[in-house]
């Protein structure tokens, strides 16, 4: 059983860590904008809601304000992907690793792009490079994004869908199953 006192101490050390997390994310949140940032954030609520056409807009603005906004170029390039507009997604995140070659991320999503392209040499060379730059890349998406975006099943991440390109492009032609429609719909699309 715990005592009055141990209670007490326990009660106000949660209520003082609550209170510096909370101040900790208002700042974050609230105190150290940079130009294009909200801008930026409101293209990831669109994108995250599935409108996609307005998340361009948005972080079309961002770069408007700041064009070396590297979170709103990504953030562009996946919008386009979803819009349908991969060529033009393409010059985006050229455009990106232009700016920041040593951002493995760049290279993933270059990869993801050249993927639903069909150019699958180039797919494979740019998540094994982003996969040898920074093997965090392989993590995929958070539990905790899981959790707040409602993802039922852990998506496949690029070292998932690198191990299965390779092994289907190791088949002869006519036996590779490089896409499959209803479950390259399904995956949610997320911003990190």
């Amino acid at each position: 059983m715990i005592s009055d006192r141990t209670y007490t101490i326990l009660k106000w050390v949660a209520v003082a860590g609550a209170v510096v997390w909370l101040s900790l994310e208002v700042y974050r949140h609230f105190g150290s904008r940079e130009p294009g940032d909200m801008a930026y954030l409101t293209g990831n609520n669109f994108f995250k809601d599935h409108y996609y056409k307005r998340a361009e807009e948005s972080y079309r603005d961002a770069l408007k304000e700041n064009p070396r906004h590297l979170p709103a170029i990504r953030g562009l390039a996946n919008a386009l992907v979803q819009l349908k507009r991969r060529e033009e997604a393409l010059v985006v995140i050229n455009h990106a690793i232009k700016l920041d070659p040593e951002f493995a991320g760049h290279y993933a999503t270059r990869g993801i792009i050249y993927d639903h392209l069909g150019r699958h040499g180039e797919a494979i060379a740019d998540y094994e490079l982003s996969l040898k730059m920074d093997n965090k890349v392989a993590k995929g998406m958070h539990w905790l994004d899981r959790l707040l975006y409602n993802v039922q099943e852990t998506p496949p991440t690029v070292a998932d869908r690198l191990a299965y390109l390779k092994k289907q492009m190791s088949l002869p032609k006519s036996e590779r199953r490089l896409h499959i429609r209803e479950l390259d719909e399904q995956q949610r699309p997320y911003e990190q």
